[in-house]
């Protein structure tokens, strides 16, 4: 796994601003756009932009089987507790059309081999030449395709998980065959609990956060740990997150994981105080952390300085070689919603990268 050695590295958590992808057309020229785009913001350690994917999730229902039956209603705890808000942000038709997905209504299996190795080429071409620091792809997790597209087939909840896993085993196998880190996308880890049926305990939440760990160090099993980064998330949408569990309350199952980079959100008003956890929990040796350094579903550009800050909170807690700065999560989750300005997306991140720099001067100066 890359690390910061004389100065941090700048990434990003995946999705980024596109249109949305035409069918079958070949995405090579509009990877080796993102790419350079990228590298033109300051990034180090780049990926597609998900240029060919609808959306982080959605995009598997053209890869596996199993996914026609209705959408089903998910529950958000802190959303529905104001309903003029609620409204106002999820009452479009179009809006809700887009984020509807699928529910599982027969037997999971991989069946987009053909998609995803055109891809994997046309990123391979894309990043030919360019020299970045590092190349990551991001692909759903089990237990986030679970979330958001819900078993109407298996006879429980674990077994369709189970089959999820299996079949995305190909998908997994495939990036890091190519070369490529592999970004799990694992929302479900924690938005999860905002949805969780009424009543749910701590206890249970954390032990379906323990199952969900297991399917994925079983799916990665033949991944290299240092070829895997997973992301963690509350949900990237600007709203109240009253209701999102405390970072503390599940950051030993999380570490415990197979991945040896972890993707956190570290910049929102709910989240960034929670870099003071990493003060009194020891960062396993064999993992490094990508905090996000700026807000996704906002449109204010942060001052450098504050990036700067960010970084250096928890390069004094875990060590400097050890923090690459990120985001909190994508740009476009779903390529059909526009969460800011795209023209400001690029301008939160190159203040990432501007950000990395000042931090880096800032920290190795000082020794």
């Amino acid at each position: 796994m890359l690390t910061s050695r004389g100065r941090f590295l700048a990434t990003h958590v995946g999705s980024l601003p596109r249109p949305v992808p035409a069918g079958d057309e070949d995405p090579a020229k509009a990877m080796a756009e993102m790419v350079q785009a990228q590298l033109d913001a300051g990034l180090d350690v780049v990926n597609d932009g998900e240029v060919a994917k609808p959306s982080y999730v959605g995009y598997v229902t053209g890869r596996l089987t199993g996914f026609g039956g209705p959408p089903l209603r998910r529950t958000r705890r802190a959303v529905e507790e104001f309903p003029e808000y609620a409204r106002r942000r999820f009452s479009d038709p179009e809006l809700a059309r887009t984020l509807a997905q699928p529910s599982c209504d027969g037997p999971v299996a991989y069946a987009g081999r053909a998609v995803l190795d055109r891809d994997l080429a046309a990123l391979k071409e894309a990043t030919a030449g360019r020299d970045p620091a590092g190349v990551f792809v991001t692909a759903a997790s089990p237990g986030v395709i679970g979330m958001f597209m819900p078993n109407r087939y298996y006879p429980s909840e674990d077994e369709y998980l189970e089959a999820v896993a299996d079949a995305m085993k190909e998908e997994y196998d495939a990036i890091s065959a190519a070369g490529f880190i592999l970004q799990l996308d694992c929302p479900d880890l924690a938005a999860g609990w905002e949805q969780s049926p009424p009543g749910t305990t701590l206890q249970e939440f954390r032990d379906r956060v323990a199952r969900r760990i297991e399917l994925i160090d079983h799916a990665t099993r033949d991944v290299p740990a240092d070829r895997l980064r997973m992301h963690v998330c509350w949900g990237n949408f600007e709203g109240p997150h009253h209701h999102d569990i405390p970072f503390a309350d599940i950051v030993d199952l999380v570490l415990m994981a197979r991945p040896t980079a972890l993707c956190v959100e570290a910049a929102n008003p709910r989240h960034e105080h929670e870099w003071e956890i990493f003060t009194r929990v020891a960062l396993p040796d064999d993992k490094i952390l990508i905090p996000g350094v700026v807000d996704t579903t906002t449109n204010y550009i942060e001052h450098p300085e504050l990036v700067s800050q960010r970084i250096r909170r928890y390069a004094d807690a875990v060590g400097p070689e050890r923090v690459i700065a990120g985001t909190d999560c994508g740009f476009a989750t779903f390529a059909a919603v526009e969460l800011i300005d795209a023209r400001i997306a690029w301008a939160k991140l190159a203040v990432v990268a501007e950000g990395a720099r000042l931090a880096s001067a800032h920290y190795w100066t000082r020794g």
